[in-house]
């Protein structure tokens, strides 16, 4: 079976408790299909770049997908059909990240970061 890390946005005027709704049927499609969904994060209502069918904004749900290509192809059907999903992207992977997408880590967290020291500056 193959990894992917798979993301779908949906239409903002959809409440949360149906965006979870949506992930919980994507996700059982998966494992019908004889795949597994390893991870899932809801990232919330963001800002997209550029209008999509009359949107500003869109929730985004990222899942970690191990599953063959069979499986993998009803999802997107799926989704494609669903009248709340506004796009689709499935990347596929080596392997799956136990860690949390790097949506998911703070703001705090990337401050904490030691400043990097460039060659022409000198430091005491």
């Amino acid at each position: 079976m193959s990894c992917y890390e798979h993301i779908f946005i949906a239409r903002p005027d959809i409440a949360v408790a149906q965006v979870e709704a949506m992930t919980k049927e994507f996700s059982d499609i998966i494992t019908e299909n004889g795949g597994k969904v390893a991870n899932t994060e809801y990232w919330g209502l963001k800002t997209l770049a550029y209008k999509i069918k009359k949107n500003k904004k869109a929730h985004y749900v990222f899942m970690n997908i191990e599953t063959p290509h069979p499986a993998l192809v009803e999802l997107e059907r799926q989704e494609g059909i669903h009248e709340d999903v506004l796009r689709v992207m499935t990347i596929r992977v080596d392997e799956l990240s136990a860690d949390p997408s790097v949506m998911m880590n703070s703001k705090g967290d990337r401050d904490r970061r030691p400043p990097r020291k460039f060659d022409n500056e000198e430091r005491s």
